[in-house]
């Protein structure tokens, strides 16, 4: 990891990202409960949480027959938990494997689904029609250095009155050191532009190493998330926050119901994840 944030051109920082996560695809295949998808009444932890949490925002209170849109969707456990809840599905990435393997998860358990190969920064231009909900959840828009152009193509995919949901790391954690025997501040919270690189042959689930182990991200603090989704047109329905978060963000962290969490002396003293769900005011 490099201590100082430094300047990085999108392009190239993309390449990077996009190589690590091809890399990732076959170890995330073992790693992820794909088994369980057989069960027909199987939906993802990840989708069951957010399903919950967006319910009184939805028309009967379900994604059943709403056109969704599920952007950095990577392998589709969760995009076709949300086709499995009735939706009609599209999902989103920029990964030619991740999205080979999905296809095939698909196929597999009989769903229907859209697979579009994208830069999630040029996602109105790829995707053909608008949706009831565009989805984003989770470990996502750190890989992204242009929120406002992030939202933009956010409210281009919905249609007037669509809602908007996205659950991510918060950046309060992503601003501490996940290595210090307590709660220590490392990394920035402000985003200047500049990327954060990281070195790192492990993923965040399962064993194996990555051959292309160098990526970038950015930081991006809750006042830049929640002002570039207003400038798109959004209106904000519900803010929330959370101490816990779906995978191992620190090696101190515990596993409990949901996810993971820091140890209970300090679990109430940083959030983990944030939620937002929004609404596109008008065309």
């Amino acid at each position: 990891m490099s201590e100082s944030p430094i300047a990085v051109e999108w392009e190239s920082a993309r390449a990077s990202n996009r190589d690590n996560w091809e890399d990732r695809v076959p170890l995330h295949e073992k790693a992820y409960a794909v088994s369980d998808l057989d069960d027909p009444d199987y939906l993802t932890e990840i989708v069951l949480t957010d399903l919950a949490a967006l319910q009184p925002f939805l028309p009967g209170g379900t994604v059943a027959g709403l056109d969704v849109c599920h952007l950095q969707c990577h392998i589709g456990t969760d995009t076709l938990s949300l086709a499995r809840a009735g939706a009609q599905v599209t999902g989103v990435d920029f990964s030619p494997a991740a999205l080979e393997s999905a296809a095939r998860l698909a196929q597999h358990m009989g769903l229907e689904a859209t697979w579009i190969e994208t830069d999630v920064l040029e996602a109105r231009a790829a995707v053909e029609g608008h949706f009831d909900l565009v989805y984003t959840s989770i470990g996502t828009i750190t890989w992204l250095p242009d929120l406002d152009r992030w939202a933009t193509q956010v409210s281009g995919l919905l249609r007037a009155g669509g809602l908007f949901y996205i659950r991510d790391g918060h950046p309060a954690l992503y601003a501490l050191d996940e290595h210090a025997d307590g709660l220590q501040l490392r990394y920035p919270y402000f985003g200047n532009g500049r990327a954060q690189v990281w070195d790192d042959e492990s993923t965040y689930v399962g064993d194996g190493k990555v051959a292309h182990s160098r990526t970038y991200q950015w930081a991006h603090p809750l006042s830049d998330i929640l002002n570039s989704l207003i400038r798109a047109g959004l209106q904000i329905l519900r803010f929330d926050e959370d101490n816990t978060i779906p995978w191992k963000f620190s090696p101190r962290m515990l596993e409990v119901p949901g996810g993971y969490a820091w140890p209970v002396p300090e679990r109430d003293l940083v959030p983990c994840t944030y939620t937002i769900v929004a609404r596109k005011t008008a065309e």
